[in-house]
């Protein structure tokens, strides 16, 4: 498919008013997408876990305006109060969506939002944010386009094409549980444009896959992901970096399919500290984990090497440690959580999650 395959024909007509409401969840990456080109596209093909616990709900209310607007009509509200410092993101994602979406200055839009995790403190919420958005405006345009038929084939791959243009990784939020975004010549179907679910064989050892997210820093990211991934743009390892994400995507087909876990961790954990890596290598550099994100790092190999556990990290573009293992050890691993890795939350905070399957409308 391509970008003209999302430009909608005519409306068959227009609604005066309604309301729809999705809940969309975030998604933790496993092989890391950073670095982008221009329209979002990213530099590297990436796969996630969709997660099922953490997780944004949208409602969009709309009214049609007597007269088209030359500008975007919306307020918006989060966690119940208005709140204007959305505002700049949203308006430049109407901008870019537009197009596709060519009733959105016909209309004046309440957005109301609320997250069951902390914003900005290195769990994807732009991820599960501009998903539910995007989800919420296309039913709009369902809602505008019957008796056109829309298949839900069709629906989740705008849906998901429409959330890259808010945040990349919103791509990778609509379905689950692993989901591939990004061109990748092994995987059919894969796609810069959207994600997709990773289509081959999935062995059982990660099926109800948990991941626990330590709270080491709840506080705003000292440097956000836009400007991380500009700086990929003359970054001097940068396209040794892409070539790496390539080879641990393929590697990773083998690994869903064999079960292999002492493979992912070793994958997963590489990604994880080569993100940051080129975090720290950059110019300007920085640093986003915390002396207490080393902690729990070292814990955790310590207790795996101890044990023989398959329990691994992750991290994102954040201090917060997402603290992977499979089902069968969830209880030998929770108990090690809480008797030795909660001591380095902040106020003794995580979240136990685990692997989702897509937003759900409400």
């Amino acid at each position: 498919m391509t970008e003209k395959d999302f430009i909608p024909k005519p409306y068959p007509k227009l609604i005066e008013s309604g309301s729809h409401s999705w809940s969309s969840p975030s998604n933790i990456a496993l092989v890391k997408y950073w670095g982008k080109k221009e329209s979002q596209i990213p530099a590297n093909p990436s796969v996630s876990f969709t997660l099922d616990a953490c997780k944004t709900t949208t409602t969009v209310k709309y009214k049609r305006l007597e007269q088209p607007n030359s500008e975007f009509s919306f307020d918006v509200y989060f966690e119940g109060d208005k709140n204007e410092a959305f505002k700049p993101k949203i308006k430049t994602f109407f901008k870019r969506i537009e197009g596709y979406l060519p009733f959105l200055k016909e209309y004046h839009f309440i957005i109301e939002t609320s997250n069951t995790f902390p914003h900005s403190s290195g769990i994807a919420s732009s991820a599960s944010g501009m998903s539910a958005l995007a989800l919420c405006l296309l039913t709009i345009e369902r809602d505008l386009s019957i008796p056109l038929e829309v298949t839900e084939e069709y629906f989740n791959k705008k849906a998901s094409f429409l959330a890259r243009l808010g945040s990349g990784s919103a791509c990778r939020s609509i379905e689950g549980d692993l989901i591939v975004w990004g061109k990748h010549t092994d995987i059919e179907g894969s796609s810069d444009l959207f994600g997709s679910k990773f289509p081959y064989k999935v062995h059982d050892n990660f099926k109800n896959y948990h991941d626990t997210i330590l709270l080491v820093d709840k506080g705003e990211k000292q440097v956000s992901s836009t400007v991380g991934h500009d700086l990929m743009h003359n970054h001097p390892f940068a396209q040794e970096r892409f070539k790496q994400a390539h080879n641990n995507l393929s590697r990773l087909i083998n690994v869903f399919e064999t079960g292999d876990l002492r493979a992912f961790i070793e994958i997963v954990e590489s990604e994880a500290l080569t993100l940051h890596a080129m975090m720290m290598t950059s110019l300007p550099y920085f640093i986003l984990m915390k002396p207490n994100t080393l902690e729990i790092i070292n814990k955790i190999w310590r207790f795996r090497q101890e044990t023989g556990r398959n329990i691994s990290f992750t991290l994102d573009a954040g201090a917060n440690v997402h603290v992977l293992y499979p089902e069968s050890e969830a209880k030998e691993v929770y108990e090690f959580i809480n008797n030795q890795l909660v001591v380095y939350c902040q106020n003794g905070h995580y979240i136990c999650d685990r692997i989702g399957f897509g937003a759900k409308q409400l």
